[in-house]
């Protein structure tokens, strides 16, 4: 009987450890992306983030050869508890009538109504581009 109950009281412990190693810092996928409004919604926040950092380059006589894109949908995301919460979204758009896809990061601070790309990429790239590392930018939600 005490063997069974250490064996039991161990089992559960490391179990405990691994559900809540998930919870606080850990990747989670999200499911049904293309049904999930928010998801959605910030996936279209990424891609107006872009958009708006090529203007701004731009407007600063850069050109560095990038067209905006169009938001179509996200079609994978995960989400990670930090301050706040970041969301690693792959996200299908277009440019010129082609389809792309991008890999992007965006972290929300709900008590600060706030949102800011950290990443914007060519999901086939192994270049880290990113226009926020240039025009950090943090949108506050009225």
């Amino acid at each position: 009987m005490a063997v069974a109950l250490t064996i039991l009281v161990t089992l559960l412990s490391v179990l405990s450890s691994a559900s809540c190693a998930r919870m606080v810092g850990g990747k989670t996928e999200i499911p049904e992306v293309r049904k999930n409004r928010q998801v959605q919604e910030l996936g279209r926040f990424a891609v107006e983030e872009y958009n708006l950092g090529l203007k701004l380059l731009k407007n600063n006589n850069v050109d560095n050869g990038r067209e905006q894109l169009n938001f179509s949908a996200v079609v994978e995301a995960q989400q990670q508890v930090v301050s706040g919460m970041k969301y690693y979204l792959k996200i299908s758009a277009t440019h010129n009538g082609v389809h792309e896809m991008f890999n992007s990061v965006v972290v929300v601070k709900p008590w600060l109504h706030s949102k800011q790309l950290l990443h914007f990429a060519p999901a086939s790239s192994s270049t880290t581009t990113t226009t926020t590392t240039m025009h950090p930018v943090v949108r506050k939600d009225n």
